[in-house]
């Protein structure tokens, strides 16, 4: 369980790289779902366009759209692009930022899966077999087929058992011409993505690098604003749900004593034990002890987020655009600071 939750904190910490991974694993995944995936093309002049083109464009959109399913920022993007304005105003250059790294992330897969087909070339012969001008490959006994005859025998070449027209087309020749037109067109389409990629990665921070740092530093600090509002939501959940609990049994027996305390064990592994224990869950619930405080907490956050201002004297919170909380609600509760323990230490020499 701690190696469970030591690698999922990596991952949270890392999720930039873990994006990149998931991306990556997609990308294989296409290609390897293409591979096993078996193509039986019908062989029919009114439905071989919509079967080959259908293999080529659909599974490349159910990609485009897992990738923003798996990617977590589309959640923060859209939260960022519905809030209200508030303290704080919505920067449409960053979201523009935001909706960009998650939109080239998601096109890796689709673009690997429309390569993989062009460069195979099954779907492309299957889709324009019957279209494309076989002309070269006729021979002279052609000329007694009709047009109609014609193209059912062409529907017919991607299907190896069911072609039976060898003495009047080479079917060889012709799917060795329509599988390099596939080819080419697969180099194309490799060529402009890496083109267009390399204009968007390298070109544009030369022309605009002090808007395009700007963005980038301010779409992560909406990522890493969101991550420490959930991890402080969970902390104040925790400490409020252990003082309630605290507090029922209270009232029902009176005062649970402990009746004895396992000794804890000193080492590395309690560094993080005893730097949280400094607090106690009073502490930690920050005043906040009926649930309207709280929903109203939450409400604000939502509709009011706090101006981008930071002060040096922490007790003024109005400047830094925290919402007010009925007086009434929050009078009764009284910060409690223990005080320090002046000891002394006094110091013995052997000599």
């Amino acid at each position: 369980m701690d190696k469970f939750r030591i690698m999922v904190q990596f991952l949270q910490a890392n999720q930039e790289s873990f994006m990149n991974g998931i991306c990556g694993i997609m990308a294989l995944a296409s290609a390897q779902m293409y591979s096993s995936f078996e193509f039986t093309c019908p062989c029919l002049p009114d439905y071989n366009y919509a079967y080959g083109t259908g293999i080529l464009i659909v599974p490349p959109i159910w990609f485009f759209l897992l990738g923003y399913v798996l990617n977590n920022n589309i959640s923060v993007l859209t939260e960022e692009w519905k809030r209200p304005v508030g303290k704080r105003r919505k920067d449409p250059a960053v979201l523009r930022y935001m909706f960009s790294s998650m939109t080239q992330r998601a096109l890796i897969a689709p673009t690997v899966w429309v390569a993989v087909t062009l460069m195979d070339g099954k779907s492309f012969l299957c889709a324009f077999s019957a279209t494309t001008d076989l002309s070269e490959f006729l021979n002279e006994s052609h000329q007694s087929l009709s047009e109609k005859e014609l193209l059912k025998l062409q529907a017919r070449i991607p299907c190896k058992d069911v072609f039976d027209g060898h003495e009047i087309i080479s079917r060889e020749a012709a799917t060795r011409y329509i599988r390099c037109l596939s080819q080419a067109c697969g180099w194309t389409f490799l060529m402009v993505i890496t083109i267009a990629a390399f204009l968007i990665r390298a070109i544009r921070p030369c022309f605009t690098q002090a808007a395009f740092l700007k963005t980038k530093y301010w779409s992560h600090y909406i990522d890493t604003e969101r991550k420490l509002f959930d991890e402080t939501c969970k902390e104040h959940a925790k400490s409020f749900a252990k003082v309630c609990i605290q507090q029922y049994f209270e009232s029902i027996s009176g005062e649970i004593v402990p009746q004895f305390q396992l000794p804890t064990k000193k080492g590395k592994g309690n560094k993080d034990d005893d730097g949280e224990n400094q607090k106690s869950d009073e502490e930690k619930i920050l005043g906040i002890r009926k649930e309207e405080d709280m929903n109203k907490v939450l409400w604000n956050w939502h509709t009011c987020k706090p101006a981008l201002f930071l002060n040096k004297h922490t007790q003024n919170m109005n400047m830094n655009g925290h919402a007010h909380l009925d007086t009434l609600t929050l009078s009764d509760e009284h910060y409690t600071h223990t005080p320090m323990k002046n000891t002394a230490v006094a110091y013995y020499s052997k000599v």
